[in-house]
């Protein structure tokens, strides 16, 4: 799959939000104005994310590294498919993927917008691939970039 597809440098942001929903939001407005989602989005987006949370711990990929979140709904609230990345300049708490009681401090989303009800696991495991193949020091660098214009051609280069 070609980068430039699964990224739109009009997706890409950077929030000075510190409140799960309030973010979700946020990002939503922005994603519902470039027709990239439908409207319905944003409810069900929040509710997966209460009842499945999508916080990963970075632990096993370096020390210091920042924690990420993929939040994600199904594709049938989805217009287009991309791979939203999110700078948090604030930490925002999001319950643990593996660990749906533990809360983490998250630093940068991967949202992932999926048309194919099949498609959601390729997009997850691309995310995955892209920070376990990338340098710690490198990968550290990258999650606390505060420029969406950085963010994009960073990926569209790496990923």
């Amino acid at each position: 799959m070609e980068k430039k597809q699964v990224f739109a440098a009009d997706a890409v942001f950077v929030s000075n939000e510190s409140d799960q929903d309030e973010l979700l939001k946020n990002i939503y407005d922005h994603l519902l104005d470039s027709g990239y989602v439908k409207g319905n989005f944003l409810a069900h987006i929040i509710e997966r994310e209460h009842n499945f949370p999508t916080g990963l711990s970075t632990k096993t990929l370096g020390a210091d590294l920042p924690n990420i979140a993929i939040p994600h709904t199904e594709g049938e609230f989805v217009n287009k498919r991309l791979i939203v990345p999110v700078a948090l300049k604030n930490p925002v708490t999001f319950g643990n993927m593996i660990k749906p009681d533990e809360k983490l401090q998250v630093k940068f989303l991967f949202m992932l917008l999926e048309t194919n009800p099949d498609g959601q696991a390729k997009l997850l495991s691309q995310v995955m691939d892209f920070l376990a193949r990338t340098p710690e020091k490198e990968l550290k660098n990258f999650l606390n970039f505060t420029d969406p214009e950085a963010i994009y051609q960073y990926l569209l280069q790496k990923f």
